[in-house]
């Protein structure tokens, strides 16, 4: 794949341009919500999107901060009680394990998780990010980070809303829920939510605001871990590097199956590695293929690499020109946004049908959720391949016990009905069969 394809450099152009637009708002709020500030959002957004498309495998991909990436990235933030040093070596050392991934070729055995658990870790980490925004929407900052404390602090924040905080917070819920598609084609809801939300401040004082946002290049971020730290560094970097593969992979899929492409799955890891890395030498928070700006790069013509980089370019504008204007944006207005984000990643298509499916997905899928929510991302996604495994290996035995027992034929299943219309069609029906296990 070529670094500069201009075949389609109109396309990309507005691609790039559209998703940079809709990535503003998105990568300061994630960046607030990982407790590095919003400032080192975007800044994730511009190093990960420029490198993961200039050296990745997936021409339409645009990547930057995503939700799964910044709930890991937060627990991460607050375990290392938010030393740089730390927690940013955590970063470098998550991406040289996503470059040592693509070089080792190992991005077609990610792609082999099963689908439940992806759905089930995916869908708590959704849930996750609505439990940490609640009490922000209520106008408060919950004590300490992660889920549990987040949940325990919303009956008090309900109690006692800042009431200012709460109008603009639920008005950016209204906006980004229900703003018209006709008009989400001119301008993106995330955005139309942040630029109202944050104009309604100004006529409702007392809502907590970010404040000052520094200007300017980052500066350089020394990695250092010591022997007592080393082991939590080394834990954080590869549930980073995992996570970061899978979002980015599945991802990949999603461009493949709208550009009708076929991606390199090793090559995607080392441009995100490479990505990541240099995110955290500049401070900025990991991020992976983002799977709503990749959509909405393609709709609006983007298909090669120059889209993903472009994107970059147009957040480094916002930096250096707008970064005086972002200091007045209300948390309630960024955690109205992250809801939203929070529901969107809920895999609530999976949830509507999983009664239809074999009930051992459904318990898989829900087991992993509970884990993800209230233990840890590595303990459900441990639990839950390993679960997976057993069930694909019963699956296995009773299919060749089916077959054994001679039960696998088509014609010896089909109904009376069936056979009858066989019959009548004299041979002009050919009835396929489609026997063994369905992979993951």
């Amino acid at each position: 794949m070529k670094f500069f394809d201009f075949s389609n450099f109109r396309g990309d152009v507005f691609g790039g341009l559209t998703a940079g637009i809709v990535a503003l708002p998105l990568a300061l709020a994630f960046g607030e919500a990982s407790g590095a500030g919003p400032i080192a959002g975007i800044w994730g957004a511009i190093f990960v999107g420029f490198f993961a498309s200039l050296f990745g495998g997936t021409g339409s991909n645009v990547s930057g901060p995503t939700g799964p990436m910044v709930v890991v990235f937060a627990g991460i933030f607050a375990t290392l009680s938010g030393n740089p040093a730390l927690v940013f070596a955590a970063v470098v050392l998550a991406g040289v394990l996503q470059v040592l991934l693509g070089i080792f070729k190992m991005g077609q055995y990610i792609r082999l998780v099963p689908y439940p658990v992806v759905s089930g870790f995916m869908s708590g980490i959704g849930c996750i990010i609505i439990a940490l925004q609640l009490s922000r929407l209520f106008g408060h900052e919950p004590d300490g980070g992660g889920t549990i404390p987040a949940l325990t602090a919303i009956p008090e924040a309900v109690m006692d809303p800042n009431v200012n905080a709460l109008i603009i917070g639920v008005l950016t819920l209204v906006v980004i829920f229900t703003w018209p598609k006709s008009l989400g084609k001119i301008i993106p809801p995330p955005l139309a939510a942040l630029v109202i939300g944050t104009v309604s401040s100004l006529f409702l004082a007392g809502a907590p605001i970010l404040g000052d946002i520094p200007t300017g290049f980052p500066s350089i971020v020394i990695p250092e871990f010591t022997a007592d730290t080393f082991a939590i560094v080394l834990e954080a970097a590869i549930l980073l590097a995992v996570l970061g593969a899978i979002d980015s992979l599945l991802t990949s899929l999603v461009a493949d199956n709208m550009t009708r492409t076929r991606h390199d799955s090793d090559k995607e890891l080392i441009g995100q590695g490479i990505g990541n890395t240099v995110a955290g030498l500049f401070g900025a928070i990991p991020g992976a293929g983002a799977t709503m700006r990749t959509v909405v790069n393609i709709r609006t013509g983007g298909q090669t690499k120059l889209s993903g980089m472009l994107h970059a370019f147009v957040l480094l504008l916002v930096v250096v020109s707008l970064s005086p204007l972002a200091s007045q944006i209300p948390h309630a207005v960024l955690a109205g946004i992250l809801i939203k984000v929070g529901y969107d990643i809920i895999d609530i298509g999976y949830l509507k049908r999983a009664h239809k499916g074999p009930r051992l997905d459904l318990i898989l899928m829900a087991l992993v959720l509970i884990l993800t929510v209230f233990v840890d991302l590595i303990t459900a996604v441990a639990a839950g391949v390993v679960l997976a495994a057993l069930a694909f290996v019963k699956q296995l035995a009773d299919e060749q016990l089916k077959q054994f027992g001679g039960t696998s034929d088509t014609a010896s299943s089909s109904t009376p009905e069936e056979l009858d219309l066989l019959t009548k069609a004299k041979g002009q029906v050919t009835v396929f069969d489609f026997g063994g296990p369905l992979s993951f």
